[in-house]
Parts: structure tokens; sequence; C-alpha cells
């Protein structure tokens, strides 16, 4: 019974997980939106949640003698899905590609996004007790 109930739960458990990353990811973005050479980051959203739902996730790494040994890419990774850089819309002197006006957007957006998936969570876990009690 707890196996159906958290098998059921799983497809917004890994949603709310992954939201929960790329809002990190964002935030991070604004944070260092002063900081000369940053490249804001993000992760594609609907690729990294149809790769973790279809079990092409994360697989074993080969051994490395270093932690970027490998691994091809910045070493950074969401949920097994490679952190990507934004592209840039307008270029700024310092180097530093973060537009504010694209990562508030895209912050406010997640975290809508995210409130709607918690309640949709609530909806669910309210509807299987209902069925548990009736």
């Amino acid at each position: 019974m707890v196996s159906k109930i958290d098998s059921a739960l799983q497809f917004n458990r890994t949603v709310l997980n992954l939201r929960s990353a790329r809002q990190e990811l964002i935030a991070s973005n604004i944070a260092n939106v002063d900081t000369p050479n940053y490249k804001a980051k993000d992760i594609d959203f609907a690729k990294t949640l149809q790769d973790a739902m279809s079990g092409n996730g994360p697989k074993l790494q080969m051994a490395g003698s270093g932690p970027h040994h490998l691994s091809g890419g910045t070493g950074e990774s969401v949920m097994g899905a490679p952190v990507m850089f934004r592209n840039v819309v307008q270029p700024s002197a310092d180097g530093n590609t973060v537009d504010m006006d694209v990562e508030r957007a895209q912050f406010a957006d997640n975290a809508l996004r995210y409130e709607a998936s918690v309640k949709f969570v609530d909806n669910q876990i309210r509807n299987v007790l209902t069925a548990l009690q009736g």
C-alpha cells in the first residue's frame, strides 16, 4: 500500500525537487548580477523532468583523478542534467551575462509553478486520505 502511494507521488516529488534546484540557480544568477565575468545558468526543465521520469537520468561515472576529470562540462548538474549557460541577450562590458529582467521573470514563473505543484500534491494527499478514511 505504501509503495503504491509512493509511486503515485513520485512524479510530483521529482517536479518539486527540480523546481527547487532551478530556483536556487536563478537566485544564484540574481545574487551575482554585479560579479564580473559571471555567466547566468539554468537547466532545461522539460528535458530534465522527462529524463528523470523515463529513467534516462544520471548514469554511473567513470573513475577520475579529479572532480572535473572526464566530465566534459562545468562539472555542475541538477539531478543528472547538465547546468547550461543562458544565451546572452545584451552583452555587458564586464562579461556578466545576467539580465535582471529575464532572471526576475524566470524566478517569478518558477516560483508560481512550484506553488501550483505544492497545491496539486496537497490535493492528491487529501484525496488519498479521504479514500483511506471512507
